[in-house]
This record gives C-alpha cells, sequence and structure tokens, in this order.
C-alpha cells in the first residue's frame, strides 16, 4: 500500500518511544511495509548516563540501504544532544526504519517523538 496524503489525513497520533543503544544497529522507530501509515519524527535526543565519553550514530534504513543522518556523534559524558528537532524533522514512509548505533553498549539512551499519521 501506499503512505496516506498528509493533506487529506484522517488521524494523527503522537507516540515516543525508547532505547538504550547498544554497539548493534537498532531500531528505535519503524514504519512497516504495508501500514498505509507515515511517520512524522519531530525529535530525537541521546543523553549520555556514563562518565566517559561515547558516540552515537543514527541512520535511516531503507531497501537494506542504511543512509547516515548523523554519524558517530560524540555525546559528552552526562548530557543529552538534540539529534533531530522541528527544524530537521523527517519522514518515515512505509518500510523504513530509524536505527541508531552506539559505540559502547550501556552509556548512551534515546528518546523519540513522533507523529503517526494515517
Amino acid at each position: 500500500m501506499a503512505a496516506p496524503n498528509i493533506a487529506a489525513l484522517t488521524t494523527i497520533t503522537g507516540k515516543t518511544d525508547i532505547l538504550a543503544a547498544t554497539v548493534t544497529p537498532t531500531a528505535i522507530v519503524t514504519n512497516s511495509a504495508s501500514s498505509n501509515k507515515v511517520l512524522k519524527i519531530n525529535s530525537l535526543i541521546v543523553s549520555n548516563i556514563n562518565i566517559y565519553a561515547a558516540t552515537i550514530t543514527v541512520e535511516l534504513y531503507r531497501s537494506s540501504t542504511a543512509y547516515p543522518i548523523a554519524y558517530k556523534i560524540n555525546i559528552v559524558p552526562n548530557t543529552s544532544t538534540v539529534i533531530l528537532g522541528k527544524d530537521t524533522l523527517i519522514y518515515l514512509i512505509e518500510g523504513d526504519v530509524l536505527r541508531l548505533t552506539a559505540s559502547i553498549d550501556g552509556y548512551l539512551s534515546a528518546i523519540c517523538s513522533y507523529e503517526e499519521i494515517s
């Protein structure tokens, strides 16, 4: 199926997903291939909950290909960094996945706010 025409919406549902980032690319938000929805990513915030620095890679995964949005961004200890915000929002069409990869397990956590549009 095709993603909906966002000019003719029937439903917008606000959602928030969380993830403890690992060294393996892991989905924080997935728009399944037959969802009939588009997902508008409003914000992605990554926090370093350790006393040592770590990096985060954020990618849009589409059709078996990873497209980097942010590559090995240093997240300073005991701080948070906004990777995506209202001025840099993206849309996930059907089959898209927003994935995160940390340089070290257990250091970084992420919160993603988005709208499910149908």
